[in-house]
């Protein structure tokens, strides 16, 4: 099948039908591929420039430039996107091994979490094994995130980053598994410094300044992470086949407040396409991925052409 021929299927459902399940995998396959094997320099500046941001919060606060009460809402938000530049790491879309660039992946990778007290290679190690078994109640690490609704979520939100909860135990699970337990020193290390440093803050009369630069606010972004990258794209949660195990949706807030996750289900299928290349690799691929079953939500009666909200 030629270019133009190719081209012409994707606008016409009832020429996708047509078309042998050989076929079909390559127009996919070719059509994904167009979005990949770019160097993502957004993520690259979003990830260091956040970093520097939040680090700046502090001396500002400190000496009177800022007060406290403005610096918290935007050290939550801060807080709340320094986890997807190290996303984008923990899949090597930045570089992958052996690429010139591997160091700036890696340092990304490492960096942009800061924020969150959350080791680089924990986070890649786990989200590993959740790609790997996506909505899998035994062997998903992120399945404890599961809930019927909104508020069933928040409970279980809650819940997971309690010192006994589910999803502690998911995670070490996941990293005895695989022969990874050594990353649980990465962890402790993490954790002692978020800890020592909270502690350190309120013995020297600087409680509130860490409960509102730090602490809070990274409880309202794990809790707003969780909601966008785990539970809404993967609710119910209980298909676990390739085209089942996610769905796109429409959020009220557009995809920007949604952090990009409307269309979660293109990650999924293809890790290596970039955050900000996902919305239109989904317009693209809308009506094959509905044809395989996928649930693509609201948009299933969208134009192809139409831009991500």
């Amino acid at each position: 099948m030629g270019e133009t021929s190719m081209n012409e299927a994707i606008m016409s459902k009832d020429a996708l039908q047509a078309l042998s399940p050989e076929a079909l995998d390559a127009l996919e396959r070719k059509i994904a591929g167009r979005h990949m094997h770019r160097i993502p320099w957004g993520a690259v500046a979003w990830g260091l420039g956040n970093l520097i941001f939040w680090l700046s919060l502090w001396p500002l606060v400190f000496l009177d430039y800022l007060s406290l009460w403005l610096a918290f809402p935007l050290a939550t938000l801060s807080i709340s996107l320094s986890y997807l530049p190290s996303h984008e790491a923990q899949h090597s879309i930045i570089a992958r091994e052996g690429h010139r660039l591997r160091w700036l992946n890696e340092l990304v990778g490492h960096l942009s979490p800061i924020p969150l007290a959350q080791p680089y290679r924990v986070l890649k190690a786990t989200h590993m094994e959740h790609h790997a078994h996506s909505n899998d109640p035994e062997l998903d690490p992120d399945y404890a995130v599961h809930a019927k609704d909104d508020w069933a979520f928040l409970k279980n939100s809650i819940l997971r980053r309690q010192p006994a909860g589910p999803a502690q135990k998911a995670y070490g699970d996941a990293l005895v598994r695989t022969h990874q337990e050594h990353l649980m020193i990465d962890a402790l290390i993490f954790n002692a410094v978020f800890t020592g440093t909270l502690f350190a803050l309120a013995w020297t009369g600087h409680a509130l300044e860490a409960a509102l630069l730090w602490w809070l606010p990274k409880h309202l972004a794990q809790t707003y992470i969780q909601y966008y990258l785990s539970w809404a794209p993967h609710h119910p949660g209980i298909r676990q086949e390739r085209y089942g195990q996610t769905r796109a949706f429409k959020s009220q807030l557009g995809n920007l407040i949604s952090m990009g996750m409307q269309f979660h289900i293109i990650h999924h299928l293809y890790p290596r396409i970039p955050l900000s290349s996902t919305p239109a690799a989904f317009h693209e691929l809308k009506d094959i991925l509905e044809l395989r079953g996928c649930d693509i939500g609201g948009w299933a009666d969208s134009d192809h052409k139409s831009e991500a909200a």
